[in-house]
């Protein structure tokens, strides 16, 4: 008994180490990071932006979203709110300029992390060049590390831009 509990002591001591190392590590990093990825399809910049404008459409094409509630009403902000499986984040669209560039900003304050995705969609050798600038901030020092080792700040976005790129049936890797 006495040999599980000197066990069951060392792991927990082992996981607070582990856990201590990953927040130093993690409170050393910036907050701020600014990424962009982009990839190229073979369609008009208003098709591009069309399904990407579409936010409640998403769900169809972003195997990581669930569902996607959108409040645009007439004179007003247009917000929306992703639900998947990273849990449940709520967007305004801060910039729309149709087939051009668009700027959507997390309007969360809890969340560990914050910051906006600027799209560009630009017109090249008869197809588009669709750029995501992620400027973002992460608060949570654990979180901060996992961004910058495990998943990296481009996971998110290359994941969106892989599933833009299914959706038109065209393969695309996002660099």
């Amino acid at each position: 008994m006495k040999l599980l509990i000197v066990i069951a002591a060392g792991l927990i001591g082992a996981l607070a180490l582990i856990a201590g190392i990953v927040a130093v590590i993690g409170a050393s990093l910036p907050k701020a990071h600014i990424v962009s990825r982009s990839i190229f399809l073979q369609q008009s910049p208003q098709n591009v932006y069309a399904v990407v404008r579409d936010f409640g459409s998403a769900p169809k094409w972003r195997f990581d979203v669930e569902r996607i509630d959108v409040d645009a009403q007439p004179g007003r902000p247009v917000y929306f709110r992703e639900v998947g499986k990273h849990g449940t984040v709520n967007y305004e669209l801060i910039e729309d300029v149709p087939a051009a560039r668009m700027v959507t900003r997390i309007r969360d304050t809890d969340l560990g992390y914050s910051g906006q995705w600027i799209y560009v969609f630009a017109n090249e050798n008869g197809g588009t060049r669709v750029t995501i600038t992620e400027d973002a901030e992460v608060s949570n020092v654990l979180f901060r590390f996992m961004s910058r080792y495990v998943f990296g700040h481009t996971g998110t976005i290359d994941s969106y831009l892989t599933s833009l790129a299914k959706h038109f049936g065209e393969e695309a890797t996002p660099q």
